[in-house]
C-alpha cells in the first residue's frame, strides 16, 4: 500500500508534471525512473497519460509502484499554459531557449509539453507572453480515472480563492475514498495564512489520510544546490511544527540536495517529489530517436536518474 510506502519515510516520488500531457516523454520518464527505484509517480489527470505510466512500468517489470493524479484551480500556474502574443513577438528565440519543456519551437506552443513554469514570461522583453488557465472540470474528468484505479489525488491549494478550493476540496472528499494531497505553498500566503488552510482543509479527514505537499519554489529545480530547494526545507518545517496527523513530502525546488539539508534541518518527512531537476537531468537521453533500441542510452540516463532516486530512498 501507498501508506507503507510513506511510513518508510524514504519515498522518492517523480513529477512528470501536472500540466504535461506529451505521451512519449511520460513513457520513457516512468520507465526510466522505476528502473532507477522510484515508486510513486505523479501524473496529469488524464486518463491516455495514466494509461501509458502503466506501459511504462510493464515494460519496466515493475509492479509494487503508485500513481497519483494531481489537478488544480483556475490561475493555480501548475493547470496554465502559455500563449504567444504574436503582435508582439519578434521571434527572438529567448524563450525556445530558456523553456526547460521544449514547448516552444519557432515561437509556437506546444500545449501537451507546457507546464506552465512562467519561465518564458520572465526573460520576454516584448510582454509577448501570458498564460490561460486550463483547469479541468473535476466531475468530468475524475470518475472514470477513478474507476480504473489510482493510489492517490493530490490537489494543488494555491491561490486566494478560498470559495473555489473547498468547493472543490469537497468534491474530492465526497467522491474519493483514498489518500488525498494537498500541494500548497507560502506563494500568496502568510506562513499562518498557510497553516490555518491546510489545518481547514485536514480537519475532518482521518489521521494519516493526507499527504500535504510542501511546496516550496514551484517548479524552480532546474539546479543542483541547497539555494535552490531551501524553501521546500523551510515550507516542510512548518507543517511539522504544527504536529498534524498527515505525511509530509517536500516539493518546489527539489533536488539531489534536498534530503541531505533536510536532515541538517532535523525535518521528519515521509517523501520528497522532485520534477524539474529530474526531468532535467535525462531529458538529453529521453529525447534520443533511439531511447528504445539503444540500450547504451537507457544505461546513460540510468546513470543520472539512480543517484538522485538513491539520495531519497537509501
Amino acid at each position: 500500500m501507498l501508506k507503507e510506502l510513506l511510513e518508510t519515510k524514504h519515498c522518492f516520488k517523480l513529477v512528470c508534471g501536472a500540466g504535461n500531457e506529451d505521451i512519449e516523454e511520460i513513457k520513457r520518464l516512468v520507465y526510466i525512473y522505476a528502473i532507477a527505484g522510484c515508486r510513486f509517480f505523479d501524473l496529469s489527470a488524464n486518463e491516455d497519460v495514466i494509461k501509458v505510466a502503466r506501459e511504462a512500468l510493464d515494460m519496466a517489470k515493475v509492479y509494487d509502484a503508485y500513481l497519483c493524479v494531481s489537478v488544480g484551480i483556475k490561475n493555480d500556474p501548475h493547470v496554465e499554459k502559455a500563449v504567444i502574443d504574436y503582435e508582439r513577438c519578434v521571434n527572438c528565440g529567448a524563450c525556445e531557449e530558456i523553456c526547460p519543456q521544449k514547448a516552444i519551437h519557432y515561437a509556437k506552443v506546444k500545449k501537451e509539453r507546457c507546464i506552465g513554469c512562467g519561465k518564458c514570461w520572465k526573460v520576454c522583453s516584448r510582454a509577448a507572453i501570458s498564460y490561460i488557465s486550463e483547469e479541468k472540470d473535476l466531475k468530468e474528468i475524475l470518475p472514470p480515472i477513478v474507476e480504473k484505479g489510482i493510489d492517490c489525488i493530490e490537489f494543488h491549494a494555491m491561490g486566494l480563492d478560498e470559495k473555489e478550493i473547498f468547493s472543490k476540496w469537497d468534491y474530492l472528499n465526497e467522491n474519493y475514498e483514498g489518500l488525498l494531497s494537498i500541494c500548497t505553498s507560502r506563494g500568496k500566503l502568510s506562513d499562518e495564512a498557510l497553516v490555518e488552510r491546510i489545518k481547514n482543509m485536514t480537519v475532518n479527514r482521518k489521521p494519516y489520510t493526507t499527504i500535504i505537499q510542501a511546496d516550496g519554489f514551484p517548479m524552480s529545480g532546474g539546479d543542483d544546490n541547497y539555494k535552490s530547494t531551501l524553501q521546500a526545507v523551510a515550507t516542510a518545517e512548518i507543517v511539522q511544527n504544527e504536529k498534524l496527523p498527515v505525511y509530509i513530502i517536500l516539493s518546489g525546488g527539489t533536488n539531489g540536495k534536498t534530503s541531505e539539508l533536510a536532515k541538517m534541518c532535523e525535518i521528519s518527512y515521509n517523501g520528497i517529489a522532485i520534477g524539474s531537476y529530474a526531468r532535467k537531468i535525462v531529458r538529453k537521453y529521453i529525447e534520443r530517436p533511439d531511447f528504445w533500441t539503444n540500450p547504451n542510452v537507457i544505461n546513460d540516463a540510468l546513470l543520472v536518474a539512480k543517484p538522485l532516486v538513491d539520495s531519497v530512498i537509501l
